[in-house]
């Protein structure tokens, strides 16, 4: 038998809706206008975002992830800075199958367009140590990549996870490789540079010593290994010695 549906029927919001309302919501009650025009001067291009602190959308995220990481991930938009971010501390925090977090991650990635979005969902991927040989495969078609922050995204991956004795050697030839124009590629380039030197000293000043990065990567590298605190002040003098007159940064 057919079921008609009243119209309050009609006009009654799903359980779907009620839940996506109560993310919305809960960002609202979050935001911080102050903290939000903090964010924007950070994050210039980015539009909409509610000024929520990262401890707090974090801990929000944990919340969800813990009832229901799937659904819950399903039920967010792109309405907001914020609410991206909670895409990816979703899949950061979800209890799944590898599978499934690559795929939701390749799924995710394309809406990056951000180095605070790219670099907090960096770090929350864990799963990236459990399965590190499975996140090299994923992440070399993302360093060829035409987009900014999808390589970003790569690099960031490698700074945050790989800079360890079994693969040191092996993400050299991967940093001499990238040649994307985009600035936040150079940058993060440039700083996974001093992390590699910071943890491998002798290793990485063989490489700045012969490299094939570009001027303004180069130099970028040097000038942060030489903001590191871990980084001694004779050696300070010594980074600084190398850098390139050239480069026009």
């Amino acid at each position: 038998m057919q079921k008609f549906t009243s119209k309050r029927e009609k006009n009654m919001p799903t359980a779907s809706g009620k839940k996506n309302n109560f993310i919305k919501e809960q960002l609202s009650l979050l935001a911080d206008p102050a903290y939000r025009d903090f964010s924007s001067s950070l994050l210039p291009g980015t539009d909409h975002i509610l000024g929520v602190r990262l401890p707090a959308l974090r801990k929000l995220a944990k919340k969800l992830a813990k009832e229901n990481w799937a659904e819950n991930l399903s039920l967010c938009t792109g309405d907001s800075f914020e609410e991206i971010m909670l895409q990816g501390f979703l899949i950061g925090y979800a209890k799944a199958p590898l599978h499934e977090i690559l795929e939701q991650t390749a799924a995710f990635i394309p809406k990056i367009d951000n180095w605070s979005v790219c670099d907090s969902f960096c770090i929350t991927m864990k799963a990236a140590k459990q399965y590190p040989e499975a996140f090299w495969d994923f992440l070399q078609p993302c360093l060829e990549s035409s987009g900014e922050f999808i390589v970003r995204f790569a690099v960031v991956m490698l700074l945050d996870y790989f800079i360890t004795g079994e693969y040191i050697d092996r993400i050299y030839p991967v940093l001499d490789r990238i040649k994307h124009q985009g600035y936040y590629v150079k940058m993060a380039v440039a700083w996974a540079v001093s992390m590699c030197y910071v943890q491998f000293p002798e290793k990485t000043m063989a490489y700045l010593r012969n490299n094939t990065l570009d001027d303004f990567t180069y130099n970028k590298s040097l000038q942060k290994i030489t903001e590191s605190l871990c980084v001694d002040s004779e050696t300070k003098k010594t980074i600084r010695a190398m850098k390139r007159s050239t480069a026009r940064l």
